[in-house]
């Protein structure tokens, strides 16, 4: 007799099998909506904040004795500022090139590479208006100092929304996609090309951060996985050019507020600041802020 399969999602069985997706329990959305590390940070915040509820409980007074005096919490002058929210956890999408879906470059001689714009040992460079991207990235675990040595991998599409290594006519080819370590300063920076808009996607760049060199041959070892957003002001501009295809239409059919990814909060902390024009080219920066 055949065995039935348990029904699953994303690798996940469904507590209630006979149920829809939408009905398997609070428990099983949380852990689909903020993914296992944030799910874990949510947990213990929720833990360390009942610990505080109980260290404060008030004293209880018996009848006749006289009410015992409270100290009140002052704030303190030196008090730190608030430290910059996290960026939220995104998808790797079906394209990463990391080895977690198919082809791995992460494995490949000449990943670590500044300038990414031409395939490994090719001299052809992707067509596109340039854009020299900056990361800087924070550690909220070290009080939001910078993360330095950390391994930040970036890829995104061509000026008509091909990924190399997946693509039609780019399966071998690797333009688009490489690694720098991050600075004294937390920075890393990449020389590339504006990416184009294709359906259903706002315009955007994959990146995930590892925590050393070492580390990127093994994916397991992600810090965060998350996307960059560009402001459409910008994409519009650029979209106007005959080498981007139909990016200018694809972007028409696509807001920040039905994006798959952006929707939850139309990418407040992934936005990038961007200056430059189309005859110079463009740069773009993002200061990303994680917990290592």
């Amino acid at each position: 007799m055949q065995r039935r399969s348990t029904p699953a999602y994303q690798g996940r069985r469904l507590p209630r099998p006979d149920e829809e997706l939408t009905d398997q329990g609070l428990g099983f959305d949380l852990a689909t909506i903020l993914g296992r590390r944030q799910l874990l940070r949510a947990v213990g915040a929720g833990a360390a904040t009942l610990g505080i509820a109980a260290c404060t409980e008030q004293p209880v007074t018996r009848p006749g004795s006289a009410a015992p005096s409270r100290s009140v919490a002052r704030p303190e002058a030196s008090q730190s500022a608030a430290l910059p929210a996290e960026i939220p956890e995104e998808t790797q999408g079906p394209f990463p090139g990391d080895g977690s879906n198919g082809p791995d470059i992460l494995e490949r001689s000449g990943v670590i590479r500044k300038d990414i714009r031409s395939s490994l040992g090719s001299s052809r460079l992707a067509e596109g208006v340039p854009l020299d991207l900056d990361l800087t990235i924070h550690d909220l675990s070290a009080d939001g100092r910078p993360l330095t040595g950390a391994a930040v991998y970036i890829w995104q599409c061509d000026s008509v929304g091909r990924y190399s290594m997946y693509g039609d006519g780019v399966t071998q080819e690797t333009f688009l996609r490489g690694v720098q370590i991050t600075d004294s300063s937390g920075r890393v920076g990449f020389t590339s090309v504006f990416p184009g808009c294709y359906p259903g996607r706002w315009p955007h760049i994959h990146f995930e951060i590892y925590p050393d060199r070492a580390s990127i041959t093994d994916h397991d070892t992600v810090l965060v996985t998350s996307q960059l957003a560009f402001p459409q002001d910008v994409c519009e501009t650029v979209y106007d050019l005959a080498a981007y295809g139909r990016s200018a239409t694809h972007l028409s059919g696509v807001t920040l507020t039905s994006d798959m990814v952006f929707r939850d909060d139309q990418a407040a902390l992934q936005t990038a600041t961007v200056s430059g024009n189309v005859a110079a080219g463009y740069r773009a920066a993002l200061t990303v802020s994680i917990t290592a």
